[in-house]
């Protein structure tokens, strides 16, 4: 046979019926530890920080979606960030995309800024701009894309070669595209990045963070940190992620074809000064998601001609749209990030790099887009018109 597409690697891809029930779905494997037949005779698991099969499935799962030879899952996406950052050491330099989900940019600054290490902010679509920004020192590019919340993608080919060019690893945050829209791994990255909160688990109802590479050498390091420092997923958000995964190619689909039809409504109207969205072909990185990606995924932010009080309530009277943080689940989400996600980036630094009082970033869900649309009409109109 040859080898499947997407779809159905997404359903069948890391599980196998259970060989003793027929059971279908990946049980949950709710134990701590395993009976071994001998000291040091473990059968394959022997404490579930280390491993535990509903884990494993899950990590096979991720691996070939990811397009990979190998995937580790997290209790967050945040643990998983925080095990790439475990690589580095004192007087090592990262450079960074300078609109980073601000959750990273946290532990970038404020955890990670105290053992030694530097970071550097850069606008990833000005090429110059990175090569400048790296030094002997640098190990690490990190990479979002498409970046939250400016929706830039960013050349991943061009990155990556930048990335060698210096004898660093590159690192790509996948969480907005999703497997099914884009594969770092195609283009040369050492890893890939999820946060499976979002739309691999794709219901609200699981935490979860994934890394996925291609070099045996980077995953025993991830393998070590993983159950050294202990941030492991339990086996039940293992498998509500694993029921996400079935659906994520159709889920995709529609948050794709609802966030393109709200773009273009948005972009026309006059409240809205500025839309993000790489389907436009207005956005300034739209060539580049037109050929690196599948489609252009279901997060777009817009930018009111507003007060960060009037945004703020604008963002509070949608009824459709729920005021919420997070991402990538069937329903959708507003939030503003000056206020919200962003919050914990200096004022000054916020606006240097785009992030203003009037922007808003919408989580484009599943529902009928003429009930989006109507929404979004009322709220803006009953704050602005």
């Amino acid at each position: 046979m040859d080898e499947e597409h997407f779809e159905t690697r997404a359903i069948h891809a890391g599980q196998e019926p259970d060989e003793e029930t027929g059971a279908i779905m990946t049980p949950i494997y709710a134990n701590s530890t395993y009976v071994q037949d001998g000291p040091g005779d473990d059968r394959g698991y022997e404490y579930s920080r280390t491993g535990n099969p509903t884990r494993t499935d899950l990590e096979e799962n991720l691996a070939s979606l990811e397009g990979g030879e190998y995937g580790r899952c997290f209790s967050s996406g945040m643990g998983a960030i925080n095990t790439v950052l475990n690589l580095l050491e004192s007087g090592d330099h990262v450079v960074s995309s300078d609109d980073v989900y601000g959750g990273t940019r946290r532990i970038f600054d404020q955890v990670y800024e105290q053992y030694d290490l530097e970071f550097s902010y850069v606008d990833m679509s000005d090429h110059e701009a990175v090569r400048d920004a790296m030094r002997p020192e640098t190990e690490l590019l990190w990479v979002e894309t498409p970046t939250n919340p400016l929706m830039r993608v960013v050349d991943l080919a061009a990155m990556v070669e930048i990335a060698d060019e210096f004898d660093a690893l590159c690192a790509v945050d996948n969480t907005f595209a999703t497997p099914y829209l884009q594969r770092p791994l195609e283009f040369g990255a050492n890893v890939v990045v999820q946060s499976l909160t979002k739309y691999l688990g794709g219901h609200s109802d699981a935490v979860g963070g994934a890394l996925v590479t291609d070099d045996p050498d980077l995953d025993e390091e991830f393998g070590f940190y993983q159950n050294a420092v202990g941030a492991t997923p339990d086996p039940h958000g293992c498998f509500l992620v694993l029921r996400g995964t079935k659906t994520l190619p159709v889920r995709m689909d529609r948050h794709c074809e609802n966030a393109r039809e709200l773009a273009r409504w948005l972009d026309d109207r006059p409240e809205v000064s500025r839309v993000y969205y790489p389907g436009l072909p207005s956005h300034s990185t739209h060539d580049v998601a037109a050929r690196q990606m599948d489609d252009f995924g279901g997060m777009l932010s817009f930018e009111l001609d507003a007060t960060l009080e009037e945004t703020s309530e604008v963002v509070s009277s949608t009824e459709v749209f729920a005021l919420a943080e997070s991402l990538g689940g069937v329903e959708s989400l507003i939030e503003q990030p000056a206020a919200m996600t962003h919050a914990s980036i200096p004022p000054e630094e916020r606006e240097a790099i785009g992030l203003t009082d009037g922007l808003v970033r919408v989580s484009v869900g599943i529902e009928h887009v003429e009930d989006l649309r109507a929404d979004l009409r009322d709220a803006i109109e009953g704050v602005l018109g």
